[in-house]
């Protein structure tokens, strides 16, 4: 685990620092790593025909670094990679600039690519990081559509704690280690993610 801890940098960015995308790829680089895979989240300018002024993002954020290091753990059991580093900006974040980035480097392409498509996937669904949608007149908070899939499943199939690390043996398997983006009353469940308990949007 002190290995896994060590090849991870998890750093959630408050207001008005932006992500310096070399300094993570940087970070996963290494002579044993035939491949770098990113990703890079950014504010578009249009959203179904509004204007799009901003993106403003809030966070649980102990919670959501645990969630984050779950995730990372996670995506080391089905593929084989090096390190990992991922980045997430709070406040807003104006039209063209970075909120998420990941960086996975591994021996093989194919390992730091589906890996890097899993932990995206894992952040949007289940880490309770919140987003806000500025327009040129109005606002909305917005539920991203993983997160939504998520809490359909977990209803479907009865799944109402935290999934423990290690579980991830496919990368089409969806299940994430936290059960819903919402804050709670009471703490954390299994592996300090999101357990049963009231709803607290911003």
């Amino acid at each position: 685990m002190a290995e896994e801890e060590q090849k991870a940098l998890i750093e959630i960015l408050e207001e008005g620092n932006p992500i310096d995308l070399a300094k993570y790829i940087n970070y996963v680089g290494s002579p044993q790593s035939g491949a770098i895979a990113t990703f890079s989240g950014t504010t578009r300018d249009t959203f179904d025909g509004k204007t799009v002024v901003e993106l403003r993002y809030e966070a649980y954020v102990p919670m959501a670094i645990r969630c984050i290091k779950s995730i990372c753990s996670s995506a080391r059991s089905p593929w084989n990679i090096n390190s990992i580093a991922v980045a997430h900006r709070l406040g807003p974040v104006p039209v063209g600039e970075t909120s998420v980035f990941i960086a996975i480097s591994a021996v093989h392409r194919a390992d730091a690519l589906d890996a890097c498509k899993f932990v995206i996937d894992e952040i949007k669904a289940s880490v309770p990081i919140w987003k806000k949608e500025v327009y040129d007149n109005g606002e909305v908070w917005k539920e991203n559509s993983e997160f939504l899939m998520r809490r359909l499943e977990m209803h479907d199939h009865g799944m109402f704690s935290c999934r423990r690390q290690g579980e991830v043996e496919m990368a089409h398997n969806r299940n994430g280690c936290c059960r819903n983006k919402v804050k709670v009353n009471g703490g954390a469940g299994p592996e300090g993610c999101i357990g049963e308990g009231s709803e607290e949007k911003p």
